[in-house]
């Protein structure tokens, strides 16, 4: 065990408390693998712009939200992010097992066993809490 001076610099970095640090760095990471996302697949219309309007019925602005986040959950693998929240959106917004696991460069089945148990005990929770 360490015995170090409560002021010297290395006992602060060993013993500080980093919980809203590593919160700011996800949140940072996150916001950036949005950017990311938009830069490739290009902005999405202005809700009211003819763009929008244009798209209105197509399910283009569903789609593309579906491939805005299979784009996150690239990017955030890429970057060894935790995946979950990202996948959580995807089954909400009825991507399919396929899909993210084209996405991840994994088989169907292996995502399927990698994150669906962790996937489904949030939306379950999420169903029991809504039905309270």
């Amino acid at each position: 065990m360490f015995d170090l001076d409560a002021d010297d610099p290395v006992a602060i970095a060993l013993t500080v408390d980093v919980t809203a640090a590593a919160g700011a760095v996800q949140v940072a990471a996150v916001t950036e693998a949005g950017r990311q996302a938009d830069a490739l697949l290009g902005e999405p219309p202005l809700p009211g712009s003819v763009e929008w309007h244009a798209e209105e019925g197509t399910g283009i602005p569903l789609r593309r939200e579906r491939a805005w986040q299979l784009l996150q959950l690239r990017i955030g693998l890429g970057a060894g992010m935790d995946p979950l929240p990202v996948l959580i959106g995807l089954r909400r917004h009825g991507a399919t097992w396929e899909e993210i696991a084209h996405a991840a460069g994994v088989t169907r089945q292996s995502a399927h066993e990698r994150w669906a148990g962790r996937v489904a005990a949030v939306l379950d929770r999420e169903v029991a809490g809504a039905g309270a």
